[in-house]
Formats: C-alpha cells, sequence, structure tokens
C-alpha cells in the first residue's frame, strides 16, 4: 500500500515537473517571438528607390547604376533626417499655395516649387554668400530681376515678388538650355558656368556632367523631396492635416507716403509691430522714408471680420484687398 502511494506521488511529481517545463518552453517561445517583432520595429530599413521618376517631366535616368545610387543617397537621407522633413511637410502646406499659381502664370512646371524648398527649407535665411530669403537670391540678381534691394526695403524677403524673380530667372535658362533640369541646375551654380562646363565637357545634358558636389546632387535633392512629399506614407511620414502649417490670412493696404515709426503705425492698425514685421519681412527697419514715394503693398493679419472693417475704415477702403 505504501509502495503504490509512493510510486503515485512520483508520478505526479514527474507530471508536474514535466508541465512546469512544458509551459517554460512555451513562455521562452512566445517570448523570443516578441522580441523578433519588437526588433523588427525597431530595425532600420533602407527605403526602395523608386523604378522611374522625373523632374519637370523630364525623365531621370536612374536605369544608369551611379545615377541610381545618388537619388539613392538623397532619398535615405532626407527619409531618414526625420525632423527636417517633417518641417518640409510642414511648410509646404503653408507656402506652396502662394508658390504655385505664380509658377503656373509664368507658365513654368509645378515641380519647381521643390526648387525654394531645397533652397532654403522654405526660411527666410541668408547664406554665408549672401544669398537671400525662400529663393536664395543674390543682390546683384535681385536687381537685375527687378526687386528692390536697399537698407530699407529687401524684396528678396517678398515671398510673391521673389517668386517672380526666381521664375524670370528660369525661364531665361529654359530658353538658353532648352531643359528644365538644365536650367534648375544653373539656378545653382549660374548660368555661365553651367554653359562653360558643357563646352568643355562636350555634352549637353545634365547627367552626363561632371560638375561640382553642390551641383551635381542638386536635381536629385530636390527630386528625393518631390519624391518623399508627394508619398509621405510610402517613406513613414503619417502627419493629420492638423499638424500642417495654415497658410496666412491678412488684408492688404497700400502705402505710399513715408512712416516713421512702425511701432506708431501698427497701433493704428490694431495690431503690433511684431506681427506686422513676421508678415512683412522685407521691410528691413523700424521706418520707411520712401523718398521716391513709391507704392507699396502692406500685408495685414486678419484677425476677425470685425477688425478687417475696422482697417477698412482706417484706410481708404478702396485700397485693401481681402486674402482668404
Amino acid at each position: 500500500m505504501r509502495r503504490k502511494i509512493t510510486q503515485t506521488i512520483t508520478i505526479i511529481i514527474l507530471i508536474i515537473i514535466s508541465s512546469s517545463f512544458i509551459f517554460s518552453t512555451i513562455e521562452n517561445k512566445e517570448s523570443k517571438k516578441k522580441e523578433l517583432e519588437l526588433n523588427q520595429n525597431l530595425s532600420i530599413h533602407p527605403p526602395s528607390t523608386p523604378i522611374d521618376i522625373s523632374f519637370c517631366g523630364e525623365i531621370i535616368p536612374i536605369k544608369q547604376k551611379n545615377l541610381k545610387e545618388r537619388l539613392d543617397r538623397e532619398i535615405l537621407v532626407n527619409t531618414y533626417w526625420h525632423s527636417q522633413t517633417i518641417l518640409f511637410i510642414k511648410k509646404a502646406n503653408k507656402y506652396f499655395s502662394v508658390i504655385e499659381p505664380i509658377l503656373e502664370t509664368n507658365g513654368l512646371p509645378n515641380d519647381l516649387k521643390y526648387l525654394a524648398l531645397a533652397e532654403s527649407g522654405l526660411s527666410n535665411i541668408v547664406s554665408p554668400s549672401g544669398a537671400t530669403g525662400f529663393w536664395q537670391i543674390m543682390k546683384a540678381t535681385g536687381k537685375e530681376r527687378g526687386l528692390e534691394i536697399n537698407p530699407e526695403v529687401d524684396e528678396r524677403y517678398h515671398l510673391e515678388k521673389s517668386t517672380n524673380a526666381a521664375s524670370n530667372y528660369l525661364l531665361e535658362a529654359y530658353e538658353k538650355f532648352k531643359s528644365w533640369t538644365l536650367a534648375a541646375a544653373s539656378y545653382n551654380m549660374g548660368m555661365s558656368g553651367l554653359e562653360e562646363q558643357m563646352e568643355q565637357q562636350k555634352v549637353n545634358n545634365y547627367y552626363d556632367l561632371l560638375l561640382n558636389t553642390e551641383t551635381a546632387r542638386y536635381i536629385f535633392r530636390i527630386a528625393a523631396i518631390k519624391e518623399i512629399l508627394e508619398n509621405q506614407n510610402k517613406y513613414g511620414f503619417y502627419l493629420n492635416d492638423i499638424d500642417l502649417y495654415e497658410p496666412e490670412k491678412y488684408i492688404e493696404v497700400k502705402l505710399d507716403s513715408s512712416v516713421s515709426n512702425f511701432a506708431d503705425y501698427s497701433t493704428e492698425l490694431e495690431i503690433n509691430y511684431k506681427e506686422l514685421k513676421e508678415l512683412n519681412p522685407w521691410l528691413r527697419k523700424s521706418y520707411l522714408k520712401n523718398m521716391n514715394k513709391n507704392l507699396y503693398i502692406i500685408k495685414v493679419p486678419k484677425k476677425t471680420d470685425r477688425h478687417s472693417k475696422r482697417v477698412i475704415n482706417i484706410m481708404n477702403s478702396d485700397s485693401l484687398k481681402l486674402n482668404n
């Protein structure tokens, strides 16, 4: 009897040990599975290079190995430079609505909006060489293209006027080179510099030219930015509408006289100095002498309909228009 009890206890113990081992094995497998899934989620995968891609309707010949690698580099850099690319997406929603109609009016391809993004990140920056604004226009070039540039007014900071000036340059470059790709490349290195390289190397195609590093990357960088912004989910960017920066709403006021103090002028418009200067960054001083009585259009933030009506009452009503 005692022997049977001992055998029974032994069997029970063996069953318990066996069960523990089985459950432990299952738990280990589940744990390893979860660890593998986590590692897969945390792992970094290179984005795939598109099969075909174009710029301004002109095909980029990425079937050539070296060209595919150059595009791949730019897609990789811009995909994993998360903060910069997210800012590109946010700002594009705010400023492309201003740039696109100007390009269309001037007969330029819509893709050229990405040139401004590549040049400045859609910010009013100044380069070490003095190139200024969204379109990074040099002082002499800006004056040649009809922009007013002096200590009080610098229209390179004026988005609409600088976009028109850039459009003028690109149209001239296209007439010269008969290619939007070459026109865009010349925007980076200058028409004469590009023409000189084409003559020396005896080729008339951007993709056959050996150029300085910056210009050699230029078209591929623009194309990569375009590819990512137009296929955001494919490259891992998921932004909601609420995340995007909104276009400015403003009233336009005509100004053809001098202003001794823009802080006082802002108060008359029921806004503050900061709001005035942020919406009109081309006004470079706290005053405007305007010795030649030039006509300027000042943007005034549109706060409410009531505010707009009060501004209209303050200024001559026929000198205003609304931007919704």
